[in-house]
């Protein structure tokens, strides 16, 4: 075998090596590491505002820091406050009126079951009477073990529930001590920002520091850029979901489409958790003017979604629609829910590890030098 091939084959095995090794050690590590992990990437989301705070205010980084949580986590809680208020009044509101159209479902099932169920059991029965006794026998046999499989499953889950209902509760001092550690983890990587950039930058070698900074640089971008995009989208679904409901003139408009919004987050089911539900309520209480407005409504927020998405993420990410369209689809196959929010992402990253020349350099490791 030629040798310049074999070298080329090994420098492969080589890059391959080192990337799956790589990627299992940060997989691994991450499980272990997470709080620091999540402290990381809030430090570098509010480093912006930490600097405004230390250069403008002239404020030491520490206090800086310190300020720039409490602003953060006053919003996010005052949010949640806001949130709530509306979702208790709502919920006063609900509290009257539910009784009422619970009910109307309720005389709703009770004239379906006289009107359909009964003449159709009557009739079955009256069939079932009328076969001989091996067909009555099979019949029966189809229906027991129908009604077995049925059992089973439902026992089967809800011996899982109970099962993991322990888990369920111990994930609560989890998230506490996960909370407490990634606070603390965001003050000092925030704090010693610098430093750590400047270790760092003592560690790396000059080329891989270039690639790295401007794989940083274009993360950076591209993480702001996708928040940017979700905000702008789920605002997007806010507003068309308030207009439609002021124009249907449903009561507590603010509170449904406030939380619509958030629903929207969801990848893929988003505001159908809220819409489906709600359409085929009004529909069997009879309310048909208003089921068929919301279902109207949803098919616009659901067109709106899907075509403004693709767009609003290649305009703030900077990657081509297609290209987005297509990592939707892809990272949804892989993956499923997740996916529509993995796949742009996997996208962003290859597309900055191009920008940076990672994998021109690579290639270039894996030709070597011919001579």
């Amino acid at each position: 075998m030629n040798p310049i091939y074999l070298h080329r084959t090994l420098r492969l095995f080589i890059v391959i090596a080192v990337t799956v090794i790589g990627l299992l050690s940060v997989f691994f590590l991450s499980k272990v590491t997470y709080p620091f992990i999540i402290g990381f990437v809030i430090a570098f989301l509010m480093n912006p505002l930490v600097n405004y705070l230390e250069q403008n205010a002239k404020l030491p980084r520490s206090l800086a820091v310190i300020i720039g949580l409490v602003l953060i986590f006053s919003l996010l809680a005052g949010f949640i406050t806001l949130l709530v208020v509306e979702i208790v009044s709502g919920a006063d509101y609900f509290a009257e009126v539910v009784p009422e159209h619970v009910e109307k479902f309720v005389d709703y099932i009770e004239q379906f079951i006289a009107a359909q169920i009964i003449p159709l059991y009557n009739q079955l029965a009256s069939m079932f009477n009328n076969l001989e006794a091996g067909q009555q026998n099979t019949i029966m046999e189809n229906i027991q073990n129908i009604g077995g499989t049925f059992g089973t499953t439902v026992g089967n889950f809800i011996q899982n529930f109970f099962e993991k209902l322990p888990s369920i509760f111990s994930w609560i001092p989890n998230a506490a001590t996960v909370s407490i550690f990634s606070v603390l983890a965001t003050f000092f990587i925030s704090k010693d920002w610098y430093r750590l950039t400047r270790i760092a930058e003592k560690i790396l070698p000059n080329r891989a520091k270039s690639s790295g900074k401007t794989l940083f640089t274009d993360l950076k971008k591209a993480l702001f850029g996708f928040i940017k995009a979700q905000l702008t989208l789920i605002s997007m679904t806010t507003v068309i979901i308030l207009v439609g409901l002021l124009i249907l003139r449903v009561d507590y408009a603010i509170t449904i489409a406030l939380i619509t919004g958030l629903v929207d987050i969801i990848p893929y089911l988003g505001t159908g958790l809220i819409f489906v539900p709600w359409i085929i309520y009004e529909a069997i209480a009879g309310d048909l003017s208003l089921a068929i407005g919301l279902g109207v409504l949803y098919i616009i927020v659901l067109a709106q979604r899907q075509f403004m998405e693709p767009k609003v993420l290649s305009s703030n990410i900077g990657i081509d629609p297609l290209a987005t369209l297509i990592s939707l689809f892809v990272g949804y196959k892989l993956i499923g829910f997740l996916g529509l929010i993995v796949g742009p992402v996997t996208l962003v990253i290859i597309m900055t590890l191009h920008r940076a020349n990672v994998f021109k350099d690579l290639w270039a490791f894996i030709k070597g030098s011919e001579k």
